[in-house]
């Protein structure tokens, strides 16, 4: 029996390593990252400290925002650079919105008796050990009271199912704040269980275990409050005892109290950070989408969360790791985002076993069954009120998963015993039975752990973004190359990739990785468009401007594919056609800087010159000290005579950027038509100490010269021209009219 037992004891050990394995191949994603900075220890060095928020210094340029929850606004303290992402910002003070019961069970009591501070890997690796081993704990109590004809390889395959089938792996890869709130949340969610399980099945210490399992799960939904429903599941122990006409008063109130003052601890904790004890912090928090107007919960989101978690079929591909997410199309009115969540009777096949839990109370004494059925009944509800609680949520995240994944698979493991029991006496479809649940199991475990790989290769993704925000270019690509190691169909790395390489002048290698892009996805407008910029530099206008009709055919609202298309038809001599681009960008994006500028300068050309100033000047009322703009101003008012106005606006154009050669020039030249000689031979001057080999800067100056008289000068300025440019025959004439010959 000992040497049976091993097996089991080694099935724990695998799983446990497989979680340490995947939590330490995310977590080297980021060498650099240091413990303290984890979100959590933050918040537990603000309670040291005598508060609630964390003890983060809030940046200055953030209290200066008008409003700090615009994502486009706040975007630089998101970044790696501040690292505030996903934090709650209220009354000039940053909060974690994330459940607090991971940093007093765990993050608060290891800095206490250690003195160093916890990584997110290894608590959330030490919540989803725990949880695993209290799931196998009630695997093994189910059997040893239930079913010891059960075959203790049997009960081995249920604790693999328990640790490598439930969703679990996917969560450890990236091991972050968000994490380690859900695998704490899952622990306590099995050690509830646990404790329920106790009191069905004990009933003099029924109200201790009852006890017990109120404290657990009201700490569970302090790290995930919207588990808060299924806390019915306590009140079975109550009903029981009640239909067994012993005290229930006891029981009532040792399965409430605890939850009731964990609740009541969490709303008071909530009204001293946010003002209102049902406020988490969500509507304040910095992220990508603002949620301070979101409506979290909704009926419109019920349907299409059924749909992405039960209903869509498991996506493959031709590359490992061959699994893909969900497509999530028509999305409801008021849904914020689809990230990475899978549909779970495809991809985790082994629950549809949950559908033969009947078979293991059928033909047993009526106590037994009643206490099975009791049992069935409340990791049923835990699943079901779970599941639909994330139903009305406007978000899919694989994640969430983890709130109800596990409980369906302790039934799913329930009912395979119960189909082991049923065919006890039927040897030979006992073991057609076998196959077919194993290899539903095989499937499953082999789901899991690819998704797991591919949720590696995220993070190994993100933590390349985190490097190129800041500035560690050849660190981040180090990181999009692995990512494509693992995952050669990752289409955002290729796109990263392409990006940088672009930025870095290897435009050859930027082109093949945009390539990629397009292989794996032919409909990603944005890789059309990095396509077209890249052609763009290699001078392939025709096959450009290609690329930017194909992104605006997926996305016509593209204002940036208007634009360059636009550029590009300019260059190709198509002028008309690329004023109606440049309107569309700006009918999209009426501030568009880039699209004033360059309609203004498609007007100048074809002599619409009022027009290309209204342009010009919506450009400047935009931006100020557009310096483009002031330049390509003072040319329009020039051509329409308005010299001293084109003055000042080169004058600004220099006062904002005075290595600037062309506006030197030109400001020399009307300076020159105002009889201010001598101004412009200083800008001339100034335009050649910026660019020695400007041509037009040498003849010009010539010209003032010789206007003043200074003839030898006035010749050697010709000279050097002709010099710079032998078919420039106004500087040729100049010398011939000096009597300087060539």
């Amino acid at each position: 029996m000992k040497n049976e037992w091993k097996l089991l004891v080694g099935v724990c050990a695998m799983v446990i390593g497989v979680y340490a394995y995947a939590a330490y191949s995310g977590f080297m994603a980021r060498p650099d990252q240091q413990a303290v900075d984890a979100h959590y220890n933050q918040l537990v060095e603000g309670f040291q400290a005598g508060q609630l928020n964390l003890k983060v210094s809030v940046p200055a340029g953030l209290t200066q925002l008008a409003n700090p929850y615009d994502p486009n606004a706040n975007a630089l303290y998101r970044s790696a650079k501040y690292g505030l992402d996903d934090l709650s910002y209220y009354k000039g003070k940053l909060y974690l919105y994330f459940g607090v019961t991971p940093a007093l069970l765990l993050f608060w009591p290891f800095v206490a008796l250690t003195g160093h501070y916890l990584y997110d890997a290894q608590a959330v690796v030490i919540f989803c050990a725990l949880g695993f081993l209290g799931s196998v704990g009630i695997l093994c109590a189910v059997r040893r009271r239930y079913f010891p004809e059960v075959s203790i390889w049997v009960v081995a395959a249920g604790a693999l199912a328990l640790g490598l089938a439930p969703g679990v792996p996917m969560l450890l890869p990236r091991s972050n704040v968000n994490e380690a709130a859900n695998s704490c949340a899952y622990m306590l969610t099995m050690l509830a269980l646990g404790a329920i399980w106790c009191a069905l099945h004990a009933p003099e210490r029924r109200w201790r275990w009852l006890a017990g399992g109120s404290v657990a799960y009201g700490l569970a939904v302090g790290a995930r409050p919207t588990l808060v429903f299924g806390a019915i599941i306590l009140l079975a122990p109550v009903v029981q005892a009640w239909r067994e006409r012993r005290a229930v008063w006891p029981l009532l109130l040792a399965a409430t109290m605890p939850i009731t003052l964990i609740g009541l601890g969490l709303m008071l904790y909530n009204a001293r950070r946010f003002d209102s004890p049902f406020e988490f912090g969500m509507r304040s928090c910095l992220t990508i989408e603002p949620l301070f107007a979101q409506q979290f919960f909704h009926m419109r989101y019920l349907w299409f969360n059924f749909h992405i978690y039960f209903l869509e079929p498991l996506r493959w591909g031709t590359h490992f790791p061959f699994v893909h997410g969900v497509m999530a199309h028509h999305r409801p009115s008021g849904y914020a985002r689809v990230e990475a969540p899978y549909g779970i009777p495809t991809s985790v096949p082994l629950v549809w076993l949950a559908l033969a839990v009947p078979l293991s109370w059928r033909d047993r004494p009526r106590e037994a069954a009643s206490i099975l059925r009791w049992f069935g009944m409340v990791v049923g509800l835990q699943f079901a009120i779970s599941a639909l609680t994330i139903g009305f949520y406007n978000n899919a995240i694989d994640r969430y998963e983890v709130d109800f994944l596990p409980s369906l698979m302790l039934l799913a493991v329930v009912g395979i015993f119960g189909l082991e029991r049923a065919l006890v006496d039927r040897r030979r479809w006992r073991c057609v039975a076998r196959w077919g649940w194993g290899l539903l199991l095989g499937f499953s475990v082999a789901f899991n752990l690819l998704a797991s790989v591919k949720r590696c290769a995220d993070v190994y993704d993100n933590a390349g973004v985190s490097l190129q925000e800041l500035g560690k270019i050849p660190e981040a690509v180090e990181l999009f190359q692995r990512t494509l190691r693992i995952n050669p169909d990752f289409a955002d790395a290729h796109l990263k990739l392409g990006d940088i390489f672009l930025q870095e002048g290897n435009v050859r290698d930027a082109i093949g990785h945009y390539e990629q892009v397009l292989r794996i996805d032919n409909d990603s407008a944005v890789a059309h468009f990095d396509l077209g910029l890249a052609l763009m530099e290699l001078g392939k206008q025709p096959e450009a401007a290609e690329q930017y009709e194909q992104a605006l055919r997926i996305r016509p609202d593209f204002a940036e594919a208007h634009l360059n298309l636009g550029v590009a038809l300019e260059k190709l001599g198509r002028t008309v056609d690329a004023i109606g681009h440049y309107e569309e960008a700006l009918r999209i994006k009426s501030d568009y800087l880039e699209a004033h500028l360059d309609l203004g300068t498609s007007l100048f050309t074809l002599g619409r010159v009022q027009d290309a100033i209204t342009h010009y000047k919506e450009a400047l009322q935009i931006k100020p000290d557009y310096v483009q703009a002031h330049y390509n101003l003072g040319l329009a008012l020039e051509r329409v005579g308005h010299t001293p106005d084109a003055i000042g606006h080169y004058e600004e154009a220099l006062r904002i950027k005075s290595n600037y050669p062309e506006a030197h020039l030109e400001l020399g030249a009307a300076l020159f038509t105002q009889d201010r000689v001598q101004d412009a031979i200083t800008h001339y001057e100034e335009a050649l100490q910026i660019r020695p080999d400007y041509v037009q800067a040498h003849y010009n100056l010539g010209l003032a010269l010789e206007r003043l008289g200074r003839t030898p000068e006035a010749i050697q300025h010709y000279q050097q021209a002709l010099k710079l440019r032998p078919d420039l025959t106004a500087a040729r004439n100049a010398l011939t009219r000096l009597g300087a010959g060539r």
